[in-house]
């Protein structure tokens, strides 16, 4: 792929001098869905799939930007005189958004770059592609210009850049699973503290197995804002009778008792899913260090349905995914994965159904939705490094 992609900035730029090559993952989570903006546990992991960058230094203040997955976008010039988000930088947004983030933290960039980028992770596919360039670009940058920051501060940047740039209101899980990715490893992260703990994920016999509903979404626009304003209505609730600084710090039990102090019957599910999902993270963890994968699969499941019915972020389009998945004779476990609106599943899979699992279920996907699904067979990944 270095060699590759080497070739392909020549041809893009000129030629290839000074060039420097890169990757970062992309992440998928396991469990622990839309509870990193609530203070609660999630447990993604970084793939073996993820965004590939060449990147070199200027000598003036231009920015110049190809991506191999919109070569009809041609290449996107910038300036770093003019960091600003415009519709019509497209993907650049996410790369510039890092160098503004990093200015806003005394980090300016002496000089511009070019910077050449390609995917194979699956575009909108809820597989992180924005958080994989976002450490990406920070994980370039302070290697050519020598800042001093950590990964995780590379995590906390994308989030930063993400949210203030780019104006999605992004919790922190995304841009930490890249940025801390370990291999055969998932991070199980506390984003009330962003304390962690690596948890090994040995499947023995199965292989984790992701489903593309290829329903395009985009979440600056989508429901994903909505669904946070409403949980922080129900913790503003909460907060009149109890001492709480985020749902994740709710027991099932403690929610119970006090949901009455929630108004709104649909805030009251959203809040209901945060804390539930919360605590089953933390028992899906303790199932996989009991090696009970088969827990941690039933997990999984209950976690779907919950973001079906409480949440009300599936859709069709995954609800068709999960539920055929769940008609398979050796699949452990199966949800959506991601924002939701779209996006992906993630699926635990016995090596011996894997290719009838894709089979069945991607016909039945087909038949009812009209168009296909892609599955892709994963490997769990380090964190971002130079190639």
């Amino acid at each position: 792929m270095k060699a590759a992609i080497l070739a392909k900035f020549a041809e893009v730029f000129g030629d290839n001098e000074g060039t420097r090559a890169y990757f970062a993952p992309g992440r998928v989570n396991m469990i622990g869905e839309h509870t990193d903006y609530n203070g609660g546990h999630v447990f993604p992991c970084a793939l073996t799939m993820g965004t590939y960058g060449v990147a070199r230094k200027r000598n003036d203040q231009t920015l110049r930007f190809y991506s191999i997955n919109f070569e009809q976008l041609g290449i996107i010039e910038s300036s770093l005189e003019d960091l600003k988000p415009y519709k019509e930088a497209n993907w650049t947004n996410y790369p510039k958004g890092i160098i503004w983030a990093l200015g806003q933290r005394g980090m300016e960039l002496p000089v511009g770059l070019d910077l050449l980028l390609y995917g194979n992770i699956p575009n909108g596919s809820g597989l992180s592609s924005s958080a994989s360039v976002e450490v990406l670009t920070g994980y370039i940058l302070r290697d050519m210009f020598g800042f001093d920051v950590t990964n995780q501060d590379l995590a906390l940047i994308g989030q930063f850049s993400e949210n203030q740039f780019n104006g999605v209101n992004c919790g922190i899980m995304d841009q930490f699973a890249i940025a801390m990715g370990k291999e055969g490893h998932g991070i199980f992260l506390d984003t009330a503290d962003l304390s962690f703990t690596y948890a090994p994920i040995k499947l023995q016999d199965a292989k984790i197995v992701i489903a593309s509903s290829n329903k395009k979404r985009g979440l600056g626009d989508s429901k994903y804002n909505r669904r946070r304003s409403e949980c922080e209505t129900a913790l503003a609730d909460l907060q009149k009778v109890v001492d709480i600084k985020s749902l994740g710090e709710l027991s099932e039990e403690a929610f119970e008792q006090y949901k009455y102090a929630i108004q709104s019957d649909v805030c009251r599910k959203r809040a209901k899913h945060a804390v539930y999902e919360n605590q089953r993270t933390i028992h899906a963890v303790e199932a996989l260090q009991n090696n009970d994968v088969k827990l941690f699969g039933q997990l999984m499941n209950a976690s779907h349905v919950s973001l079906r019915d409480d949440y009300e972020v599936t859709g069709i389009e995954l609800d068709t995914l999960v539920e055929e998945a769940w008609k398979v004779e050796g699949v452990i476990g199966s949800r959506m994965t991601g924002a939701g609106f779209g996006g992906c599943t993630v699926s635990i899979v016995k090596n011996d159904v894997i290719d009838t699992f894709i089979d069945s279920v991607g016909k039945a996907y087909a038949a009812k939705i009209g168009y296909a699904a892609d599955f892709y067979v994963v490997e769990i990944g380090d964190g971002p490094r130079m190639l």
